[in-house]
């Protein structure tokens, strides 16, 4: 592995840190903090720009003081459709060459790749001096994760991961009822999806033409060269593999851990637990249920216990999850079709809550002292139960929502859709701050790839030592990084 030509190449970070990756460690250039220029305008390039990417792109864009300089995507079918709704920007295959060429026309740079390219673009950028906004989850390897974190701090950069529910009305509102006490402090947290990024099969045999549209090499980046299996990879089944993305965990477990994970002001966790299959060393499995162990804070009793099940008929009934009007049977929404595919990808995902005694689809249950929170996920209220019954909270909202200038809910999506990343452009300016930098993000994506690790040790229970950045279970430690091919 030829790691020190390919640092050198994409100028990534210099200095150590615990568990800075070995592949960070090769270079020693000497950095410059960001300088602190007033910009009237945002010159914005983005690194993947199909499916999600076409998304970031279109809501980036939306703000009217963006200026979209540059395109780059691995498939030319991507870059042509993008190109015609951006006549005038540069358009290129290699992120690396893109910044290398265009570093002085641009201000910030969007990630829009699948996970475990995110790193390495997001690396290169801001070690020269670009703001980023980077999609979830925040990395592939949690070595990546504390990296990004320290190197946007040290550089001084504007930085967003894109979870663009943290911006919407219902999970501020959940959050400020949580930390105002409304259920007490809280000792549990439940979340789930019945989504299935994860695969039991067998590894595809043998390979196919790559498309005349693709660039595999650059597709592959620094992950490990495989042969092209049409429809394994891409254009979306690099959620289910290993080497690629991150499973249900990496995939909707950002988004509905956010809120919990910011109401609750929690760290990473002491210990992890996952009940699965055994690895199979290439695909994620289907279904998951990742207990998770983490100090008190101030919202929560001296320690919380967070359960996150994924897969098909998820989650299981639990005591916790009985809602007012439920039979003993108590359904889910399980039933339900959930289409694979990522909220952020279509959109069009509606929570279906709603009779007596059945969960959403998708969400979170606070359990505290004083009652229970539902949030559903998402764009709905949360509700409050105690002894069996829904209480109204209606007084609550209203003072929460006044007292801090939250207006009314909205249930729109095409309307609350950009704020999250029209939060970032008017940071870039000076004029906002985002809600979801590398300081925040990179926390909560180290606790989602905890998960993920343990997933390759089932029905063991790891013990995580975060001032050191190391598991006291030597054999675990070994999956907090990994090689980066050259390309």
């Amino acid at each position: 592995m030829k790691k020190r030509e390919f640092l050198k190449k994409s100028a990534i970070l210099a200095s150590s840190t615990a568990l800075m990756p070995s592949f960070l460690l090769a270079c020693k250039e000497e950095q410059q903090l960001a300088k602190v220029t007033p910009l009237t305008r945002l010159r914005t390039a983005h690194v993947g720009v199909g499916n999600m990417g076409a998304a970031d792109l279109n809501d980036i864009s939306s703000h009217a003081k963006v200026d979209v300089t540059a395109l780059c995507d691995v498939d030319a079918t991507n870059l042509a459709e993008a190109k015609k709704l951006h006549p005038n920007a540069k358009t290129f295959s290699d992120y690396r060459v893109m910044l290398k060429e265009m570093g002085d026309e641009i201000d910030a740079v969007v990630v829009s790749t699948p996970d475990h390219t995110h790193a390495p673009v997001s690396m290169m950028a801001m070690e020269m001096n670009k703001s980023v906004y980077c999609q979830k989850p925040l990395t592939h390897y949690v070595s990546e994760a504390r990296a990004m974190k320290k190197l946007a701090e040290e550089k001084g950069l504007v930085t967003q991961m894109g979870i663009q529910v943290h911006s919407f009305y219902d999970y501020k509102l959940a959050t400020l009822l949580i930390q105002s006490g409304i259920i007490g402090k809280v000792h549990t947290v439940r979340a789930w999806s019945p989504k299935n990024w994860g695969y039991d099969g067998p590894v595809p045999a043998g390979e196919d033409a790559v498309p005349e549209t693709l660039d595999w090499n650059l597709w592959l980046g620094t992950s490990a060269e495989r042969p092209y299996k049409e429809g394994i990879y891409h254009p979306g089944n690099w959620r289910k593999l290993v080497d690629y993305g991150c499973g249900t965990l990496g995939d909707m477990g950002v988004h509905i851990f956010d809120t919990p994970y910011n109401a609750l002001a929690l760290d990473v966790p002491r210990t992890i637990k996952t009940e699965c299959r055994e690895p199979n060393g290439f695909g994620f499995p289907e279904n998951n249920v990742v207990t998770y162990e983490f100090p008190g804070t101030p919202y929560t009793a001296d320690s919380l216990k967070w359960i996150w099940s994924d897969g098909p008929g998820a989650p299981e009934m639990h005591e916790d999850l009985k809602l007012p009007g439920a039979s003993e049977m108590a359904t889910t929404a399980k039933g339900t079709d959930i289409k694979e595919a990522s909220v952020e990808e279509k959109m069009s995902l509606e929570t279906k809550v709603s009779g007596p005694g059945t969960l959403p689809e998708q969400g979170a249950m606070f359990i505290g002292d004083k009652g229970r929170l539902l949030l559903p996920h998402f764009m709905q209220l949360p509700t409050k139960i105690v002894d069996g019954k829904y209480v109204d909270i209606s007084k609550e909202i209203e003072a929460v929502s006044k007292a801090n200038n939250m207006g009314n809910p909205i249930r729109d999506y095409a309307s609350e859709g950009p704020k999250h990343y029209h939060q970032f452009v008017d940071a870039c300016l000076g004029t906002d701050e985002c809600s979801a930098p590398f300081s925040y993000a990179s926390k909560l994506t180290e606790t989602i790839l905890l998960g993920v690790i343990a997933n390759r040790f089932p029905n063991q229970t790891l013990n995580w030592d975060s001032k050191n950045a190391k598991f006291a279970e030597e054999e675990a430690n070994q999956f907090l990084e990994g090689d980066y091919r050259d390309f």
